[in-house]
C-alpha cells in the first residue's frame, strides 16, 4: 500500500511543460544565479554625476594637426611651450552601458573650468571654459576601462604677441580644444583614477590677424586624473 500511495502522490504533482514552465523557470531563476554581474553598471549608469580632477604635462611642441586638411605646410612654430593644465570637471553620464563588443561603454558629457600654467612660453597663464565628450570603453567586469574624449571652449591668456614677442600669442581672447585618450582604474562605484595622454591647442582663430600673426600652440604630453562620484549611487 505504501509504494501505491507514494506512485499517486507523484502523479498527483502539476508537471510543468517542455515548451513554458520548466524552461522560464530554468532560464528566470537558475541562470540569473549562475550568471555573474557586471559591476561595472554600478560605476556606468544614465544620470550619474561625477566630479574629476585632471592634470597635464605638456612640453612637446608639434605642428597643428589639421594643417594638411587646411592646405598648409606641416611644420611647427619655432616657439617651445609648455603648458600644465589643471582640470575641474563635472561630469554627467546620459546613458547606461550599451554596444556591440569593442564599442561597448557609455558617454559622458564634461563641463570644465581651467587654469593651465605657461612655465615656458612668453605668457604665464591662460584661463578657459570648455564642454567635453568622453565616451568610457566597457567591458563586462572589467576595472581598467579604456576611454577616448574631445573637449574644447573659450579662455584668456596674458599675450605677448601686441607687445612685439615673436611667435607669441596674438590676442589675449582666445579658443582651444583638447583631445585626448587614456585608461581609467575603479576602486570602487565612487572612486577612480586614470592616466593618459592628450594634445591640446591654443589660438585666437585669426581674430588679431593682420596686425598680429596668429601662430597658435600645439603641445602633447601625459595626464592624471581622479573622479569621484556625487550624490546617491546605484
Amino acid at each position: 500500500m505504501l509504494f501505491f500511495t507514494l506512485i499517486l502522490t507523484c502523479l498527483a504533482q502539476p508537471v510543468p511543460s517542455i515548451g513554458q514552465d520548466s524552461k522560464s523557470q530554468f532560464s528566470g531563476e537558475t541562470l540569473l544565479k549562475l550568471e555573474p554581474g557586471d559591476f561595472n553598471r554600478k560605476i556606468y549608469f544614465k544620470h550619474k554625476l561625477e566630479f574629476s580632477l585632471d592634470m597635464g604635462w605638456l612640453p612637446n611642441n608639434i605642428p597643428f594637426i589639421f594643417d594638411p586638411f587646411m592646405g598648409e605646410k606641416w611644420a611647427r612654430v619655432p616657439m617651445d611651450y609648455t603648458l600644465v593644465p589643471i582640470i575641474p570637471s563635472l561630469r554627467w553620464h546620459w546613458g547606461n552601458v550599451a554596444g556591440p563588443s569593442f564599442i561597448r561603454g557609455n558617454t559622458d558629457l564634461t563641463f570644465s573650468l581651467s587654469y593651465t600654467d605657461i612655465p615656458r612660453g612668453p605668457e604665464h597663464l591662460y584661463v578657459t571654459f570648455m564642454f567635453g565628450v568622453r565616451r568610457n570603453f566597457v567591458q563586462p567586469n572589467w576595472r581598467v576601462v579604456p576611454y577616448a574624449e574631445a573637449r574644447g571652449g573659450v579662455g584668456y591668456t596674458d599675450a605677448k604677441g601686441p607687445y612685439g614677442v615673436l611667435y607669441a600669442q596674438g590676442q589675449d581672447l582666445t579658443f582651444n580644444f583638447i583631445l585626448g585618450g587614456g585608461v581609467r582604474y575603479n576602486f570602487s562605484p565612487r572612486y577612480s583614477i586614470s592616466s593618459g595622454i592628450a594634445y591640446m591647442h591654443v589660438s585666437n582663430a585669426y581674430l588679431s590677424q593682420p596686425k598680429v600673426y596668429d601662430y597658435g600652440i600645439n603641445v602633447f604630453g601625459p595626464t592624471v586624473g581622479t573622479t569621484v562620484g556625487l550624490g546617491k549611487l546605484q
